[in-house]
């Protein structure tokens, strides 16, 4: 340390702390819907890049004379990663729902699982060098015991504990026995004979099946970026400098083997196992070179034990926080180094295409000219592919998941399983005599990439490209795509559509409107905060149209226009009426009105939100 405090117990007491919320917030937060989701991912690649590395790291020190228990440790504390620093550089970049990104947050959630039996595989490994085989299984027994004990009373205790604060409808009440269900749960495990952290972890997620989780929820993660510093700073005052100096050798070899052995380890389960393409898994490796919050939790815990030796702690620490320095710029050339990974690859590559290889070795059959492309086969694609199957319309899709791609030719889709960022992809499919090519794939940087490379092969075809977020459609547009489609454009204009109905607004002006902002790329909504709308658009909105309107079934009699005086109450035109599919053009003022006719009326909005009242209250009348 830097002798700047003296006392390194109170750091460590402060930094446990933070470990304790830290684990009852993963516990309590821990997202089961999307394990449900990604669970394959989870259980393939997150185990296998769990128990691989462990195994590797553990053999690996062993070989070098490491004893059985911390190599174990040793492998452990390398094979978890940072879920805080991944999830926040995936956010930021918007690659969270990205292929790569989906599968390093399957991963993490197999690593925050995984924590619990590692923390509960301490003391076992710490009795295991002092103890017979008979006082190691008396180990396992109380251990076992002890963590059923915990169970039993977080599960049953912790939800009415809560619910007893609810009712009290005290604030302040909550709060303090959110904080204390935390602590009280941590300090129980410790006395008997678990840790703290798998104490809070318990207790999180018996809390999350209660029904007052939410505002649990609200009282703890506020605390989250406090409890992280706290964690982190508490950390790097333990941290010794010299180190470095003493162990560069050890760091050294640490960083590298974090660094190369996980990514190696994440990009090959990814590909051999899910079937991934390589850049898929070359960016998800990256992403997750590194070691991060819980392995200073179980470094601390298992120097306590005496499993590792002082120096051994401050050296894994050291190469922990080199590792998540290295961490953003990682995830930054990612891209890059994927691109160069799978561009070694060819299309003779046993792996690549299998579905074009069947083809022909010549250009694509011309016959199949003028069909449409569509990238990626996800919701959106499947959509689109039934869109074009109903209308008869020709189309093939490019999927890069070869287990997706499988199972939808099963289903007799016409799917190829392909690369559509490789540009000898695109010209195998003769992308430059297509009638149209839509992107619909979720990764922003390579539908990017995509586009961009169309417009290499042809600037003619037209492009349709769909992103989540609003800061692709810019760098989308420069790219080369003819229009873009963005999901959360669209959900504002379907906001104000659906506002606009409220209102009694014709569904015509309604449907103008929304043309109108969209044929203006979305302008209005772009502008910035306390900027008006156009005048021309809210114009439209006050535009005479021809809208049908329905005449209310509570109608019990027939009733003349003469009678409703139409004209003269509300000021629309009544140009037709539609009755059991036979319109009457200009019905006279004897016409008589029946339940269930359809009107077409030529009014503004003012003007059809009258006839309507008009027509409900003549209902009310009968």
């Amino acid at each position: 340390m830097l002798g700047l405090l003296p006392d390194s117990e109170r750091v460590r007491a402060l930094a446990e702390i933070g470990v304790i919320f830290l684990l009852f917030e993963i516990g309590l937060e821990l997202p089961l819907d999307r394990l449900q989701r990604l669970w394959r991912s989870a259980v393939i690649a997150g185990t296998s890049q769990v128990v691989l590395t462990l195994g590797l790291v553990a053999g690996g020190a062993m070989l070098f004379g490491w004893d059985a228990a911390p190599a174990v440790i040793l492998g452990g504390l390398v094979a978890m990663s940072s879920t805080a620093l991944v999830m926040r550089q995936l956010a930021d970049r918007g690659q969270v729902d990205s292929p790569h990104g989906q599968l390093a947050v399957a991963i993490l959630i197999l690593q925050d699982l995984s924590i619990v039996p590692l923390l509960l595989l301490i003391p076992l490994l710490a009795a295991a060098g002092n103890s017979s085989v008979g006082d190691l299984a008396l180990s396992s027994v109380q251990l076992v015991i002890a963590l059923g004990v915990v169970l039993a009373v977080v599960r049953f205790v912790v939800p009415r504990v809560l619910a007893r604060a609810a009712r009290a409808r005290s604030s302040d009440l909550f709060s303090l026995l959110a904080v204390l269900v935390v602590l009280g749960s941590a300090f129980f495990a410790e006395q008997l004979g678990l840790t703290l952290a798998v104490g809070a972890f318990l207790a999180g997620v018996a809390a999350s099946t209660s029904p007052y989780a939410h505002q649990l929820f609200s009282e703890v993660v506020p605390l989250r970026g406090v409890l992280l510093g706290v964690f982190f700073t508490a950390v790097g005052m333990l941290f010794d400098p010299h180190v470095l100096v003493d162990h560069t050798a050890f760091v050294a070899v640490y960083l590298v083997v974090t660094v190369g052995l996980k990514g190696l380890i994440v990009t090959l389960a990814s590909v051999l196992l899910l079937r991934q393409s390589l850049r898929i898994g070359v960016m998800a490796g990256l992403a997750l070179a590194q070691t991060g919050e819980f392995t200073f939790v179980l470094a601390e815990a298992a120097r306590q034990a005496g499993l590792i030796q002082e120096w051994h702690h401050q050296a894994v620490i050291a190469g922990s926080i080199l590792s998540l320095i290295a961490t953003p710029f990682l995830i930054q050339i990612a891209p890059r180094v994927g691109d160069w990974a799978s561009g070694e690859r060819t299309l003779d590559d046993d792996n690549a295409l299998p579905a074009l290889k069947e083809s022909a070795s010549g250009p694509a059959d011309p016959r199949e000219a003028g069909r449409v492309l569509v990238i990626g086969f996800g919701i959106a694609g499947q959509t689109t592919a039934r869109l074009f199957r109903s209308l008869g319309i020709e189309y093939v899709v490019v999927e890069a998941n070869a287990l997706g791609a499988e199972n939808a030719r099963k289903h007799g889709e016409p799917v190829v399983f392909g690369d559509a960022a490789r540009p000898q992809v695109l010209q195998r499919l003769d992308v430059a005599g297509a009638r149209l090519v839509i992107v619909a794939i979720s990764d922003p940087l390579a539908t990017r990439r995509i586009v961009s490379r169309i417009r290499t092969i042809s600037q003619t075809v037209p492009v349709l490209a769909r992103t989540r977020y609003v800061l692709e459609v810019d760098p989308l547009e420069t790219a080369g795509a003819t229009a873009v489609v963005a999901e959360e454009f669209e959900g504002s204009i379907e906001l104000v559509s659906r506002t606009l109905q409220l209102f009694g607004t014709p569904d015509t002006s309604i449907q103008k409107f929304t043309d109108a902002l969209r044929e203006g790329g979305y302008g209005a909504i772009r502008s910035g905060l306390g900027i008006e709308l156009d005048p021309w658009l809210t114009e439209i909105l006050q535009e005479v149209n021809a809208q049908w309107l329905e005449v209310p079934a509570s109608f019990t009699s027939a009733i003349s226009l003469a009678d409703l005086a139409v004209r003269a109450t509300t000021g629309a035109t009544i140009l037709a009426v539609n009755r059991g599919g036979t319109s009457t053009a200009n019905p006279p003022p004897s016409f008589e009105l029946r339940r269930g006719d359809r009107l077409l009326v030529l009014g503004d909005a003012t003007l059809l939100a009258k006839l309507e009242a008009l027509l409900a209250s003549r209902a009310a009348d009968h």
